[in-house]
């Protein structure tokens, strides 16, 4: 009876720990790697679109078939974004091999490399497709549906609850994994070498192991992000989907990295980022409970638009901890969005 006691008294002391995270993502679910426990989780189950985190899939399904890796592959008008008009750095006509188009695709989520990998497919779009839906089914994604390989369709939808299986899966293969944790590589693109950056900004990032990555972006998706990451000695996977900013995306993660090391939880200012035309979802900004031991609280009325929360604290503002994404300037934050993936 008291074994029992002691065990329900540690899954409620989970549970008000897990609610003290704040998170600016929609969707959330972190799984403990070794026992597959339910870290943290919020909306696991709700079906949203996923943007580019699609290209983790087109990889596996890819390096499934066993293609030639050092084929060359021209890019054509086909591979051209006609859906979101978005921009690339691989121009048509440019000639890649195979494997550096793979990098491009999951590294620099370029969307007409993603687009070349279905297109050269054996069999061709349509086998590709068929391959996509036959891997979603063995991986027992039964939330996921994935029309096209870049993720700019909305219609390619999923939950965190599959995502993290597709994590898992994905974890498995090593060039996904070698890919998806460099900061960045130079490409051979018809004889001319061109530097991309991965889009995940931590990768590479002081004070972060991380196993796998892959972020994605599109205005149906908001800010996406699956990362395996490694913690006090821990190892785990996240999924964040539908962070309106990529710096509550990136904030989301540190939280999440601080709970996982089992720091105290952080002190957090939250504030609205508004535009012209919209307000938009809570930015969150971290401050260790050391540096900010007293709070006050305030709730302004705002017209028509919900209540803003403004924590003050009484000693000096510590700096972010994270690279350029949110800075305090003159005791208020300052938010920079950044509309790339």
């Amino acid at each position: 009876m008291i074994k029992k006691l002691l065990v329900t008294l540690l899954m409620s002391m989970s549970a008000a720990a897990a609610m003290a995270v704040p998170f600016g993502s929609q969707s959330v679910l972190v799984i403990e790697d070794a026992t597959g426990k339910v870290l943290l989780e919020k909306n696991p189950n709700q079906v949203v679109s996923i943007a580019s985190l699609t290209k983790l899939m087109t990889a596996m399904v890819v390096l499934d078939a066993k293609q030639n890796m050092n084929e060359l592959i021209a890019i054509d008008e086909r591979d051209v974004d006609i859906v979101k008009h978005s921009t690339s750095r691989v121009p048509v006509g440019g000639v890649i091999s195979r494997q550096d188009v793979l990098t491009l695709a999951l590294m620099s989520s370029d969307n007409r490399a993603a687009a070349a990998l279905g297109r050269t497919y054996p069999g061709g779009v349509v086998a590709f497709k068929s391959a996509v839906r036959a891997k979603v089914a063995a991986l027992g994604m039964t939330q996921t549906v994935i029309e096209e390989p870049t993720g700019l369709s909305p219609n390619n939808k999923s939950t965190a609850s599959d995502l993290v299986k597709m994590a898992r899966a994905a974890s498995a293969y090593s060039e996904i994994t070698r890919i998806t944790t460099e900061s960045s590589d130079t490409i051979n693109i018809s004889g001319r070498e061109v530097e991309y950056r991965n889009t995940n900004r931590l990768v590479g990032a002081k004070g972060w192991e991380i196993g796998l990555s892959k972020t994605g972006y599109t205005e149906e998706a908001g800010r996406c992000l699956i990362m395996k990451i490694k913690s006090a000695g821990k190892n785990a996977t996240l999924v964040l989907l539908n962070a309106k900013a990529s710096s509550a995306r990136i904030v989301d993660a540190l939280s999440i990295r601080r709970f996982i090391a089992g720091d105290e939880a952080p002190a957090t200012v939250i504030a609205r980022a508004r535009t012209r035309q919209r307000v938009t979802q809570p930015v969150i900004v971290l401050a260790s409970a050391a540096r900010a031991p007293v709070l006050k609280t305030s709730l302004r009325s705002h017209g028509r638009h919900q209540p803003r929360v403004v924590a003050v604290a009484k000693t000096p503002p510590a700096k972010a901890r994270f690279t350029s994404r949110v800075k305090l300037k003159q005791n208020k934050p300052v938010i920079h969005v950044h509309r790339r993936a």
